[in-house]
């Protein structure tokens, strides 16, 4: 149990609100009820003034759930031997690491560039796509996320993300996911540096894209000498039942993009699997795209053990979607006044609500029974639920009373 007391939490409060967000404070005192974190273990949160909340959310990083006995050991063994790197001798984890990871995936795309976030991972890849190519055009996807830095932030479609920063990376369009021939007409008009896809827009509330349209829009990609990255940051490792959505289901990609997971929920690391042609600019010139923190030791010493513990609990994954599919249809058949669809794939789930009124509604009651869910920025009439390839049984059940419970509060409370 941590040390982390109340007074503490008003004390985050203040200096949340104070040196942060004054909404980012307030969001996070409804969401804790007035309490932080103090601790966490496998699904379980711990709260500084006692309780415990289940984790649903944490934004799909927390996949083996919080501090694996395997990853955190060889992360303590790191830290206790050479923690960083000297950047001029070269160190074995980072190697070892992307050797791992090629292996991981099949070994079709040999060639890693490691960062330390997702937004990381595409600015890498787009990069290395308009050196390759000399192109500048790169295709993505209505009801997109790339992250935020401002080169992803140009491929995210949302304008929620953008403010007033225009113009972004030129290049920028965004297709339809329901049109076939979106592609193919894109790059009968310009040269395209890439086409960029997740295969399911967690963001955009867990929405699967056509594997038919996106086999499609591949093969118009390709021909047209473009190169295709499929975003698996939050959908890969098995967060979507496979290890990587985008290979199993043979699509022709030059670049899978991992994150979230792959640090064990312990450390944060990203990863560009990609092709050789794809890498070709950097393995000329390895310091075209460099980062001071790329492949770092501690964070590269959880990548193996994070994949082997997954790995382990692939039955697990099976049953945990089951169990999620039968209990969130019987609460949207039992709530179908305000429930107007469940849409998921293997760990990752949204329930979509007839308002965002009402969704806020339901957060009151999670808050207050303790568990942890996400909610989509873009989608706020979404809530996801996504569980640990860890849960137990009981853990699925419990959490599905509660968000049960919490939506019978808030039809009450707007009856």
């Amino acid at each position: 149990m941590s040390d982390i007391k109340t007074g503490d939490a008003k004390t985050t409060f203040k200096r949340v609100k104070r040196h942060f967000s004054p909404s980012m404070a307030l969001a996070g005192k409804f969401t804790g009820q007035g309490a932080v974190e103090a601790s966490a273990s496998g699904c379980r949160v711990t709260l500084s003034d006692g309780r415990e909340a289940l984790d649903f959310g944490s934004y799909a990083v927390a996949l083996l759930g919080h501090r694996n006995a395997a990853v955190v050991e060889a992360v303590r063994r790191q830290l206790e031997t050479m923690p960083t790197s000297t950047r001029s001798v070269l160190n074995p984890l980072p190697g070892q690491a992307a050797e791992t990871i090629v292996e991981h995936l099949g070994g079709a795309l040999p060639k890693v560039y490691l960062g330390g976030s997702g937004a990381d991972a595409v600015e890498a890849a787009v990069k290395l796509a308009r050196l390759a190519t000399g192109r500048q055009t790169v295709i993505a996807v209505q009801g997109s996320y790339h992250g935020k830095t401002l080169g992803a932030l140009a491929l995210t479609h949302h304008e929620r993300f953008k403010g007033n920063l225009g113009p972004l990376l030129i290049g920028a369009v965004h297709i339809d996911p329901a049109d076939p021939g979106a592609v193919a007409r894109v790059v009968a008009e310009t040269d395209v540096a890439a086409l960029i896809f997740e295969p399911v827009q967690g963001e955009n509330g867990v929405t699967a894209l056509d594997p038919a349209i996106l086999a499609q829009w591949c093969a118009d990609a390709k021909a047209a000498g473009a190169f295709v990255i499929a975003d698996e940051i939050q959908v890969g490792l098995r967060r979507c039942g496979e290890r990587s959505v985008a290979l199993a289901a043979g699509l022709p990609v030059d670049a899978v993009l991992l994150g979230k997971a792959l640090g064990g929920g312990v450390v944060p690391v990203s990863a560009v699997v990609c092709s050789e042609q794809l890498y070709a600019p950097l393995a000329a010139d390895p310091v075209l795209h460099t980062a001071t923190f790329s492949g770092h030791p501690l964070c590269t010493a959880a990548i193996e053990p994070a994949l082997t513990t997954i790995e382990a609990h692939v039955e697990d994954g099976v049953r945990i979607s089951a169990e999620m599919a039968a209990g969130l249809a019987e609460i949207a058949a039992d709530h179908a006044q305000v429930v107007t669809e469940v849409r998921g794939k293997g760990l990752l789930w949204g329930i979509d609500f007839h308002s965002s009124e009402f969704v806020g509604e339901v957060q009151v009651g999670l808050a207050q029974r303790g568990l942890i869910v996400s909610t989509c920025l873009s989608r706020p009439e979404v809530l996801r639920l996504i569980p640990p390839i860890v849960a137990g049984s009981e853990d699925i059940a419990e959490a599905l009373f509660l968000l049960r419970g919490s939506i019978e509060q808030a039809r009450a409370a707007v009856a």
